[in-house]
């Protein structure tokens, strides 16, 4: 199925998360990112305002959601949604059917592997876990996050009966804005999803060239960047909490970079 190409992130609402989750989608966005952590994520507000927004007209069917089953060691250990001493199937089982609850649906749009586990085996056995319950209808597709070394994405590529959809990972230097990991995907049907796309630039926004840009299609630098990833292929998330930022957001599809601008932006993220 089509994944929107922006999506609203929920991490670190907190008590917020209802509010803004109801505020995004009334601004436009048609598809939220959140998880069954709850370190992180309130999964369940989530599902408040999702309750919410489906009494005002917004239908389940015309929102992507998008959640992920988070391995133990990304736990606060006092607040685990199953039960860690089960074997990791149950435990990938039991974590489904919360976030089911949680979202108040029947069907998760892409559900993701919050990070690959310590070895390629151990990931490969969630993941089949993960594919049987695509099986059942619970889940669409599959997805992975954190994933930075290209070798697990094709391990992972190659042990799947049902392939990941979609790879989710922070946008950054650090890691060479995962050039190679994006031109895998883009040669293999994954959709890359971006986050932490803003938070991690600052010396991207404030370059000449993405203010001259700014300059001269009228929009924030964050809106440049936004666009550019949008035309080469990258989903990003935003978990602004802003309204105006929203719809900032949502209206860079109104212009397009040039072949030879996206080319001067490319060289910046390497």
């Amino acid at each position: 199925m089509t994944i929107p190409s922006f999506i609203y992130g929920t991490a670190w609402k907190k008590e917020g998360t209802t509010d803004l989750v109801k505020t995004a989608v009334t601004a436009g966005f048609t598809a939220i990112d959140t998880a069954n952590q709850p370190k992180h994520y309130s999964e369940s507000l989530v599902g408040d305002a999702l309750t919410t927004l489906a009494a005002e007209g917004h239908s389940r069917d015309s929102l992507f959601l998008q959640t992920k089953f988070t391995p133990l060691s990304g736990h606060d250990p006092k607040r685990i949604p199953y039960d860690p001493r089960a074997p990791i199937a149950e435990q990938i089982a039991q974590s489904c059917e919360v976030s089911l609850r949680n979202l108040r649906t029947d069907r998760l749009d892409c559900w993701v592997l919050h990070s690959p586990l310590p070895t390629s085996d151990e990931t490969l056995q969630a993941w089949r876990a993960m594919e049987a319950l695509v099986d059942t209808g619970k889940v669409r597709q599959l997805g992975i996050s954190n994933c930075y070394q290209l070798s697990q994405l094709q391990a992972l590529q190659a042990g799947a009966r049902i392939r990941p959809a979609v790879l989710q990972n922070r946008f950054c230097a650090d890691t060479r804005y995962d050039g190679d990991l994006r031109a895998y995907c883009r040669q293999h049907g994954i959709l890359y999803q971006s986050f932490w796309t803003l938070t991690a630039n600052p010396h991207v926004l404030s370059h000449r060239a993405v203010l001259s840009l700014s300059e001269k299609y009228q929009r924030t630098a964050a809106q440049i960047l936004f666009r550019y990833l949008t035309q080469i292929d990258v989903t990003p998330l935003t978990g602004t909490r802003s309204v105006a930022h929203m719809r900032e957001d949502l209206a860079i599809f109104q212009f397009e970079l040039t072949e030879s601008e996206r080319a001067q932006l490319s060289a910046l993220l390497r």
